[in-house]
């Protein structure tokens, strides 16, 4: 799925009058040079993964997991809307740890879903990456 330009941005950030950011604005340019323009910190790349989800962006969800954790491949689920992301969280552990909470939540075949989890994100050579985490 692409997203429009100036569109909001699926994630959910609002600039400080909260009106939403349009998606070139956010996470548009971590998805478009991924090389080039890392997150700058666990939290964007949170946002930054669940509109990768929303695209179905399987080489940037991939380049942006850790590599001992990341699997080989990714299938998406067939029919799947995401409906919004809600960030509860993000705590900076240390210089190259944190974590963030969220609340992802989607619809597949008329039947609504939440995700609710607690994620790791690891800081190497200046990157973020996502780790894994916890089901709530």
């Amino acid at each position: 799925m692409t997203l429009p330009a100036d569109g909001p941005c699926p994630c959910g950030r609002a600039d400080a009058r909260q009106r939403p950011l349009a998606f070139a604005r956010c996470c548009g340019p971590y998805l478009a040079d991924v090389a080039g323009h890392p997150a700058p910190d666990a939290e964007a790349l949170m946002r930054s993964r669940y509109c990768a989800f929303v695209r179905e962006d399987a080489p940037y969800l991939l380049a942006t997991w850790q590599w001992a954790k990341r699997p080989p491949q990714l299938a998406f689920e067939p029919g799947i809307k995401w409906l919004g992301l809600e960030v509860r969280e993000h705590r900076v552990v240390d210089d190259s740890h944190a974590e963030v909470e969220f609340v992802a939540r989607s619809r597949v075949a008329g039947r609504a879903q939440r995700l609710h989890e607690r994620s790791r994100f690891v800081r190497e050579d200046g990157r973020w990456y996502y780790v894994d985490g916890d089901l709530a």
